[in-house]
């Protein structure tokens, strides 16, 4: 009776598999379904929370979506280095980063004609919207994702 039990499970995890070599080959279950061809697969949703600062400054909700849908990357010297070879696509700078460096982003942006956006938060802050655990200087975007952030570079152009 116990190995009865264990093959009917058996067999029925091989059917399971079966179906689920079928439907991995790209197609969802709703595709499979008759009349309506082939449904394309949704973007992904990303659900933000606004916490009070976001809703004061809309800067900061552009920031946390870029970085939680796009492509960039933290830190002053990666960011100057790509400022130069015109990758970033914009570069964003905290309120109380080293002269120096605002110094430097602002020649190298212009030079690369790559909009700068000072965000009006201290370094601390800037790491905190991004959720990172340590302050950000510097913030270069490559790819915006689903976040308006770059309508922030055109504003300042």
């Amino acid at each position: 009776m116990l190995k009865y039990e264990v093959m009917t499970m058996g067999e029925e995890l091989v059917e399971k598999a079966d179906e689920f070599v079928e439907t991995e080959a790209g197609e969802t279950p709703e595709a499979k379904t008759p009349g309506r061809g082939r449904i394309k697969s949704k973007q992904k949703v990303i659900r933000k929370r606004k916490s009070k600062k976001e809703k004061e400054n809309p800067l900061a909700g552009a920031i946390r979506l870029a970085v939680e849908s796009g492509k960039v990357e933290f830190g002053s010297r990666k960011g100057i280095k790509n400022l130069l070879l015109g990758k970033a696509k914009l570069m964003v700078i905290a309120k109380n980063s080293p002269r120096e460096l605002a110094a430097d982003v602002a020649r190298y942006g212009a030079l690369s004609n790559i909009p700068i956006v000072e965000f009006e938060g201290t370094s601390i802050e800037l790491g905190s919207i991004c959720a990172k655990p340590f302050s950000v200087a510097l913030l270069a975007v490559y790819d915006p994702g689903v976040s308006n952030i770059m309508d922030f570079g055109k504003k300042k152009e």
